[in-house]
């Protein structure tokens, strides 16, 4: 079964990890854009009214993306990286679920982050894709082998069929 690997990476972090993912398993990789690309002023977490930290504050927030392109409908694994914002997915990834239909397709999370770890993702992002299984998978910050990769995304695919 092909996998997908979709990610967004604000600073270039989690795309170096999507990649080193895409190609341990031999999946397609896509990358979610926001129409407006994030500034380091935006990302000032230490800066209530930073983009971000605004973006995070309200739960309703949708950043517009910068296309909907994403070929999901070929696939029935998804990995799904981030940067953890706020103990959780940055709601550009609600974004980004709300825009296709993932009904009966396994969503795998995966995550970079400076110090925390995948947190409240899962819930906060399964109303946004309706009749998909969204599971938690794992931190994949430092350096990671391609066959550890490759084993860990085995391992959290088989679990899913």
């Amino acid at each position: 079964m092909k996998a997908f690997v979709a990610y967004f990476s604000a600073t270039g972090t989690t795309a170096k990890a999507a990649r080193t993912l895409a190609k341990a398993v031999g999946a397609d990789l896509y990358e979610i854009k926001p129409a407006i690309s994030y500034t380091s002023a935006d990302l000032n977490w230490m800066d209530k009214r930073s983009r971000s930290s605004m973006e995070m504050n309200d739960k309703h927030s949708r950043p517009a993306l910068a296309d909907t392109d994403a070929p999901v409908a070929g696939y029935d694994v998804i990995f799904l990286g981030f940067p953890i914002w706020w103990y959780m997915a940055p709601t550009i990834i609600n974004s980004f679920l709300e825009s296709y239909d993932f009904s009966g397709k396994t969503i795998i999370l995966f995550a970079t982050s400076g110090g925390s770890g995948l947190g409240k993702s899962a819930a906060g992002l399964r109303p946004s894709a309706p009749g998909a299984r969204i599971v938690d998978g794992r931190l994949l910050n430092g350096r990671l082998s391609e066959n550890e990769l490759k084993s860990w995304a085995e391992k959290m695919n088989l679990g899913g069929n």
